[in-house]
């Protein structure tokens, strides 16, 4: 569910349905025999409007997966599941979460999954970048030794420039008002009248716009990991965000990298554990490691930087990041680098890009990022700035087409916010700024943990029982409250 740039093996299952309109009944075959795919999964292909102004003006393939309720006696309908990113595939997630969801939800729901336009399956997109421009520590703007962002100007250049040559006519239309206008097409497709849907990370926002263009037609609504919905600067707020979720979860890594003092040297109580990985990710960006196989091939303070945010998404990456930092103090070798495939980066890079660009315009002042980097290197130094900093909507070569969408109490009131208190990438005070735009159209759980995503991820049984009974019974808290 990583926020940019955000890849996953999913875009590479294969289909093999036939494409039908998205206002026909569809026709379903087998997703094929992937590793990890559950065999009830089925696939196929809707054909949706290239432009939704322009009906006759040509057409896209948006790939569509089910995974039906075993006790279609007690079917309310369907569940939607939306894909975080942007740019993340959402093919395979009926197959992850028929695994994880209570039976009493897969009882009444048929799990849907889908490819974003533009992602995976999707008429996927590609800017043709260098191999050296896919880069972890580049897609995300990570500031050089002392702050400075000359290279990140002429990255962000560089990269405008391909999607420009490169990226074709589908980039210009991948917008979260589009996404929407998709995932309307899939309930027509599905036959449904309304539809019930959770959202994780992006997928919170554009959830969020569909129930705002399409508000008669949600039934269950669960926005998980919740984006700031602000109208004036949609992406630009979720990076800048990054700052303060980072900040609000690092302790949980420092509290837990202080009682592993033993074995890995990162210091005794959670103060130390920050100062090591600060004055690390410091002389990391004067004077880089080596690091065969990884791209850069070398741990500069970008790629620290970089890991230590992937980590902080689950407590299951602190063992990886508090290795890596071992290993940089030490004599010892770095670890064996994790890097996805070029091809899946390329789709990613580009639908990353074309969501967060077309959807709002981005300021282009080169002095302007210099001193918003400067100010929050020393505000929220771990991050070393990146939140804020120059990047390629600044020199994109389209115009959003549509104003953002404001999100508003105006609908049913049947949305159910999840979130955990010590989020890296969607932090907590963003998600109160989702709650305050719904009004009373919402409710909203918060979960006392740290970690990315919520729901049947954290463990948490008070926050899991709250949304599941939501979704069984569309009984919701009377209030806000918050699960301890």
């Amino acid at each position: 569910m990583n926020r940019i740039a955000s890849i996953g093996a999913a875009a590479l299952i294969s289909l093999s349905a036939t494409p039908v309109p998205a206002h026909a009944a569809t026709a379903w075959t087998s997703c094929g025999t992937a590793a990890g795919l559950d065999p009830r999964q089925e696939c196929t292909t809707l054909q949706v409007p290239l432009t939704y102004d322009r009906p006759g003006g040509g057409t896209i393939s948006l790939a569509v997966s089910r995974i039906r309720t075993a006790r279609p006696g007690l079917r309310r309908g369907v569940l939607l599941l939306i894909p975080g990113g942007p740019g993340s595939p959402g093919l395979s997630r009926p197959s992850t979460m028929v695994k994880r969801l209570p039976g009493a939800v897969l009882d009444r729901y048929d799990l849907i999954g889908f490819d974003p336009r533009g992602v995976g399956r999707s008429s996927p997109v590609s800017c043709g970048l260098a191999h050296e421009d896919l880069a972890p520590s580049r897609l995300k703007p990570y500031p050089s030794a002392g702050g400075d962002i000359s290279e990140n100007v002429a990255y962000a250049r560089r990269f405008s420039e391909a999607c420009a040559r490169n990226g074709g006519p589908v980039l210009r239309t991948i917008s979260t008002r589009n996404e929407a206008r998709d995932i309307d097409a899939i309930r027509r497709a599905l036959g449904e009248e309304r539809l019930s849907y959770w959202g994780v990370s992006y997928g919170t926002y554009a959830g969020a716009v569909y129930a705002t263009m399409f508000p008669g037609h949600t039934d269950r609504v669960i926005l998980d990991s919740n984006d700031d919905p602000d109208p004036h600067k949609v992406a630009r707020a979720w990076l800048a965000n990054y700052s303060v979720g980072v900040e609000d979860r690092f302790p949980d890594f420092a509290a837990w990298a202080a009682e592993h003092d033993g074995e890995y040297g990162l210091g005794a109580d959670g103060a130390a554990v920050r100062r090591t990985f600060l004055d690390l990710a410091e002389r990391l960006d004067r004077d880089p490691i080596p690091w065969p196989g990884a791209n850069p091939p070398r741990l500069d303070g970008g790629a620290l930087r970089e890991t230590m945010l992937n980590a902080l998404y689950s407590d299951s990456g602190f063992p990886g990041l508090a290795g890596l930092m071992r290993a940089a103090l030490g004599p010892g070798p770095l670890p064996e680098p994790s890097t996805a495939p070029d091809e899946a980066l390329q789709n990613g890079a580009a639908s990353v890009a074309a969501t967060i660009c077309d959807d709002v315009e981005w300021p282009g002042s080169v002095g302007l990022h210099r001193r918003l980097v400067a100010r929050d290197r020393v505000a929220h130094p771990l991050t070393g700035g990146m939140p804020v900093n120059i990047g390629p909507c600044a020199y994109w070569p389209y115009r959003p087409a549509e104003a953002p969408v404001r999100v508003t109490s105006q609908g049913p009131s049947n949305v159910l916010l999840v979130q955990n208190l010590r989020d890296p990438a969607t932090p907590y005070s963003g998600a109160l700024r989702m709650r305050e735009a719904f009004g009373r159209r919402a409710r909203m759980v918060a979960v006392d943990s740290g970690g990315h995503g919520s729901y049947v991820v954290n463990g948490n049984a008070c926050g899991d029982d709250t949304v599941t009974t939501f979704l069984v019974t569309g009984e919701r808290p009377a209030r806000d409250t918050i699960c301890r």
